[in-house]
């Protein structure tokens, strides 16, 4: 496949995508959203279709944000890095960590723009909320999450996932996001269905669009 292909978002995500064209900012000028969920959910996959379907909208991925010795220990940095300067309508830099290197790198730009997504394991978590227009969890469950994780990157990332469990754990213990999302993302055999979340004003099981693919079988 051409890895610059990237599949025209579904009807759910075109729909979310002007919902949240609707929202007003509550990062300076920028609609922040965060995308969150457990390794493996597939939240990298579901920003790109939903960038794509904000015309383009910025992604930082906090893969970037994030190193071996501060798995989510990053918070100071990226408030610092990136919130602050939104806030104040500046263009952002943060250093991008280079994960075999094991060293971060030179600084890159976050440009404003009316919608920037975050994406990655604790973009919902409390310091980060107060400044996101919107916060999505990918619905898949933990283990299920983790098991595609580990099947996609294979034995040469065994012992990285033998320590990212338990510190996953730990995190969403002392800090879940889940109970914070608005709308709850889930991918079906094609595209997306999105409900209201546990912060929405209708209850998880109640549909907000149209899925993309046919009925979940609960």
């Amino acid at each position: 496949m051409n890895p610059s292909f990237r599949p025209a978002p579904g009807s759910a995500v075109r729909d979310l995508a002007a919902r949240i064209s609707s929202l007003p900012p509550a990062c300076g000028p920028v609609r922040l959203v965060g995308v969150d969920g457990h390794a493996g959910s597939g939240k990298s996959t579901f920003a790109e279709q939903l960038a794509a379907a904000l015309d383009g909208a910025p992604v930082l991925r906090l893969d970037d944000v994030a190193s071996h010795d501060a798995l989510f220990d990053w918070t100071g940095r990226l408030l610092d890095q990136v919130i602050e300067p939104l806030t104040q309508g500046r263009t952002a830099h943060y250093a991008p960590y280079d994960w075999r290197a094991r060293r971060f790198g030179s600084p890159r730009a976050l440009p404003l723009a009316p919608v920037i997504l975050v994406e990655g394991v604790g973009a919902g978590r409390r310091a980060l909320r107060p400044h996101l227009t919107l916060l999505l969890w990918m619905e898949l469950p933990r283990e299920e999450a983790w098991a595609r994780g580990r099947s996609r990157d294979g034995e040469e990332q065994r012992e990285f996932w033998d320590g990212w469990v338990p510190a996953e754990r730990r995190h969403f213990a002392a800090d879940p996001s889940r109970p914070y999302a608005d709308l709850l993302v889930r991918q079906r055999e094609k595209g997306y269905e999105v409900l209201e979340g546990p912060a929405g004003t209708v209850g998880p099981d109640q549909p907000l669009t149209h899925g993309d693919g046919p009925p979940a079988v609960c």
